[in-house]
């Protein structure tokens, strides 16, 4: 657990000493959205995602924790590196499993398009679950306060050649500038997995940080997801 306290105290202490930077408004925790850093921004992002598969069986979560430096390359490229790192329930402490490297790019300027549009491309390096590619159709769309964001997923492992199809989706509502609340589903196509929840969205001066929840909708989904991220540019 030591190291669980050491990532999230570094990403506290960036917090603190961040720079003036505003930060950018985030919607949700799972659905990726129509939005990438300005030309030579960067920003520290921190997830940590708790995951309970069969609460009647045994109310116990397995813990994944991810730090994220984001930069942008130009105003619609953008390029992330992650450290993961993850704790099963019967594990006594945190490991490091691996890392990712991820491109965000986006099509046009909003509403140039009817729906806009980006595109995501993840290489994943897993000690535990193995390497793979991630691809992802984001399409979104701003009416007024209102967003709706969807994902279409393509997962593909690379040695077994597995290729799991899966989706994310969001709609949010701004109830004040600084704060909007949401619903989201999440789950995969090929595994017939589906789940739904809230989500609440806040924006500071320097800083976003979101939390949510989605709950299985079949006997096939894990029980409980809760997800906790935090964002910080500079």
């Amino acid at each position: 657990m030591k190291k669980a306290v050491i990532v999230t105290a570094l990403v506290v202490c960036c917090a603190l000493v961040s720079s003036l930077a505003a930060a950018d408004q985030r919607n949700y925790v799972w659905t990726a959205e129509y939005s990438t850093l300005g030309k030579g921004n960067a920003e520290i992002e921190f997830y940590q995602t708790a995951v309970t598969h069969d609460i009647q069986t045994r109310n116990a979560s397995d813990w994944t924790q991810q730090v994220e430096l984001e930069y942008g390359i130009t105003d619609r490229l953008n390029a992330s590196l992650y450290q993961v790192y993850e704790q099963t329930a019967d594990s006594p402490s945190m490991t490091y499993v691996g890392y990712k490297m991820e491109l965000r790019y986006r099509i046009a300027e909003k509403n140039v398009l009817p729906v806009d549009v980006l595109l995501y491309a993840e290489h994943e390096v897993n000690t535990v679950d193995g390497n793979s590619f991630e691809g992802k159709l984001v399409l979104a769309k701003d009416i007024g306060k209102l967003n709706i964001a969807y994902n279409q997923i393509y997962d593909r492992r690379y040695i077994s050649g597995f290729v799991e199809h899966e989706y994310a989706a969001g709609i949010s509502y701004e109830i004040v500038p600084a704060f909007r609340v949401g619903v989201e589903s999440k789950g995969s196509y090929t595994e017939d997995e589906y789940a739904v929840g809230p989500t609440l969205a806040w924006t500071g001066s320097r800083i976003w940080a979101n939390i949510g929840a989605v709950f299985a909708l079949n006997h096939k989904t894990n029980d409980r997801e809760v997800r906790f991220s935090m964002g910080v540019p500079f």
